[in-house]
């Protein structure tokens, strides 16, 4: 392959390969290596899956092994083991981004239940990120876009119970229900108020600094264009893109 189509270096390969599907009875499985290089081609792109340069094998090969594996939830699996899903995380932060949603996506069954809304800007979908002190991804989820973000907030917090002592967001997470979630698990809140509560609630502002580690996870994600823009009808195979890209982004 030429060396500017190989998007997994020697080292990011060594680590991906041993969580993948082995010992599948059929025909002979075209490289692993090559597929899933053109599978991140295509995330980075943005490009149409009938549009895969054909060094990386037929599109159609590329496009059936990227949802097979989606609906499978190998995706997720690679992430959660290269994440160290069951470890201690520390101090956490969460925020959330939206996505616009191209005409391409729509027509699935599921309505909400794929991750869309709509509002006064249109279709788009919402990604749900806590990150460690790092600024890495731990957990991500999908919603409708015109979800708020502190109906999604509990999920996050359920989904980190036991493995962070602080938490940071910011002042739209600002609700007694999410402030008394994060302390019953025994972790400082670090909430600024909003104009709202008639006795602001001090919070370390020195620990508060550390929330724009969630907003630069976003900005790195959204250079996968394939990201930024949500074409994929189904919610499944969007957010194994999603992980994808924060696996080789961050993990490799």
């Amino acid at each position: 392959m030429a060396r500017q189509l190989t998007w997994l270096s020697d080292a990011e390969w060594a680590k991906i390969e041993p969580l993948l599907p082995q010992g599948r009875s059929g025909a002979r499985r075209v490289d692993d290596r090559r597929v899933i290089s053109g599978i991140v081609h295509m995330l980075k792109s943005g490009a149409r899956w009938r549009d895969c340069p054909p060094e990386y094998g037929p599109y159609t090969t590329i496009y059936n092994r990227f949802h097979r594996w989606s609906q499978q939830g190998v995706w997720f699996a690679v992430f959660e083991a290269l994440t160290g899903y069951s470890g201690v995380w520390g101090s956490v932060a969460i925020d959330s981004t939206s996505i616009k949603v191209h005409r391409s996506a729509a027509g699935a069954k599921g309505g909400p239940s794929q991750g869309i809304g709509t509002s006064r800007g249109g279709r788009t979908s919402k990604i749900h990120g806590l990150t460690d002190a790092a600024g890495r991804p731990r957990i991500l989820l999908i919603s409708p876009g015109n979800l708020s973000d502190m109906t999604m907030a509990p999920a996050l917090i359920e989904a980190a119970s036991g493995r962070f002592d602080r938490l940071i967001a910011d002042k739209g997470y600002d609700s007694n229900a999410i402030r008394a979630a994060v302390e019953a698990q025994g972790a400082e809140v670090v909430i600024p108020s909003t104009r709202s509560r008639k006795t602001p609630i001090p919070y370390d502002r020195d620990a508060y600094r550390a929330r724009n580690l969630v907003e630069r996870l976003w900005c790195r994600l959204k250079d996968w264009r394939r990201i930024a823009t949500r074409y994929d009808k189904l919610a499944t195979n969007y957010m194994a893109g999603v992980v994808l890209a924060a696996v080789i982004t961050f993990w490799c």
